[in-house]
């Protein structure tokens, strides 16, 4: 770190969180943080108060208010309000999980589905054994494709069975925090699992084990692999093929234009070695070691926000956000899966013409929980990163009536 005409300079994604932590020690000399940005803490103004009398209306009906917006070029704070206050994120906590995971895997990693079976000319002798290595999506179209690699190899015929191998993942298979927000909406996280453990409708299922290998077989016997179903209690060692995820910039896209806990979640214990508390202990190392975030201030016991356990500031996601745009590596990929407001070929339940294609964000909503986090492009063309954090009785047009302030 060194300090040139009054500016701190950090390589890559470590920009921000100089201009935007407080009280956080540099690592490379004795000159804290703090002191560094000591000219910024005072906020520049903005027009009217609006502001503040949002902030205090939403506290006058019991709303706790975690909000703020910055210059990104900068890190100047321009407006906020308790921006250091940690309230529940919601879905807005998929921005941490998901910038650690493409910083530390990197946009083209993917994750390996193995096959293994004793295979002589073109029959395996004794079960065809699948293990799951986390990929979040196997759908029954990628499954087709593993059938058409394994003929490849020459497989047409199983003596035995079609078994699987969850080995990958603990036997946890919900989120800590998760029993009062989706123990009855979301599916459980497995190691290898078909469709996001949904049937056909789209429902949950009771067994993903029978789900995953009734639809497999199926998918292979269609594809002309048969299975005569012997018995057999020996275990196969030999491989027959991995079976490559979508690379990670593919998988992190789904998993913020569409809020996909499933897809996260499996990729958190994925990087925990099948452990949930080591995957985030990871994510949260992973912060500490590169923008002296702890994990006072990365408190999170999932990667998808659905644990009403997580906690989060203003403050913490502007720097998050901030470092991701200035990371040149993945930094382009992580903003192409944000949400583009009047930019995408869906329908959002935000249609604010002002705010077309100016707004890129990850949104969050729980019961009592409504959140946003992101970067605007003012009409001058100035970019701004803001955070907005709202626990209690309010809305979307609580946030969004803000968010087109300061817009303009």
């Amino acid at each position: 770190m060194k300090i040139t005409g009054g500016r701190l300079v950090l390589p890559l994604a470590l920009v921000a969180a100089a201009a935007l932590a407080v009280g956080v020690q540099a690592r490379s000399g004795a000159m804290g943080v703090k002191g560094a940005i000591g000219a910024l803490a005072a906020p520049a103004a903005l027009p009217g108060e609006s502001f503040d009398t949002w902030a205090r209306r939403l506290e006058s009906k019991g709303v706790e208010v975690s909000a703020g917006i910055w210059d990104l070029q900068s890190g100047k704070l321009l407006e906020s309000h308790n921006p250091d206050s940690a309230l529940t994120p919601a879905s807005i906590t998929k921005v941490i999980s998901t910038y650690a995971l493409l910083r530390t895997w990197k946009p083209d990693y993917q994750l390996k589905t193995e096959v293994y079976g004793d295979l002589n000319g073109n029959t395996v002798r004794g079960n065809l054994v699948v293990k799951g290595g986390g990929d979040p999506f196997l759908t029954s179209e990628r499954i087709w494709l593993l059938a058409q690699e394994l003929k490849r190899a020459g497989l047409l015929r199983v003596t035995g069975r079609l078994r699987l191998d969850q080995s990958a993942f603990d036997n946890q298979r919900y989120g800590i925090g998760w029993e009062n927000t989706s123990a009855n909406t979301t599916p459980p996280i497995t190691a290898l699992a078909v469709n996001f453990n949904r049937d056909e409708k789209g429902n949950l299922v009771a067994d993903p084990d029978a789900l995953a290998t009734s639809t497999i077989q199926r998918i292979f016997q269609e594809a002309g692999i048969s299975f005569e179903g012997a018995s057999s209690s020996v275990a196969p060692t030999r491989k027959i093929i991995d079976f490559a995820s979508p690379p990670m910039r593919m998988l992190i896209q789904d998993i913020n234009k569409f809020s996909n806990n499933f897809m996260v979640e499996t990729l958190v214990k994925a990087m925990g070695d099948g452990s949930w508390p080591k995957g985030v202990a990871r994510i949260q190392a992973f912060y500490q070691n590169n923008y002296g975030l702890g994990p006072d201030k990365i408190r999170i016991t999932d990667g998808s926000g659905l644990s009403k356990d997580n906690r989060l500031s203003a403050r913490t996601l502007a720097v998050v956000l901030r470092g991701a745009w200035n990371d040149f590596e993945v930094g382009p990929e992580f903003q192409s899966s944000l949400k583009v407001i009047g930019g995408e070929p869906w329908k959002l339940r935000i249609k604010d013409p002002n705010l077309a294609r100016r707004v890129r964000c990850k949104t969050g909503h729980l019961s009592g929980v409504d959140t946003v986090c992101g970067v605007l492009q003012m009409p001058d063309g100035k970019l701004r990163v803001f955070a907005i954090l709202l626990n209690g009785q309010a809305d979307d047009q609580d946030v969004w009536e803000q968010v087109s302030r300061w817009a303009n």
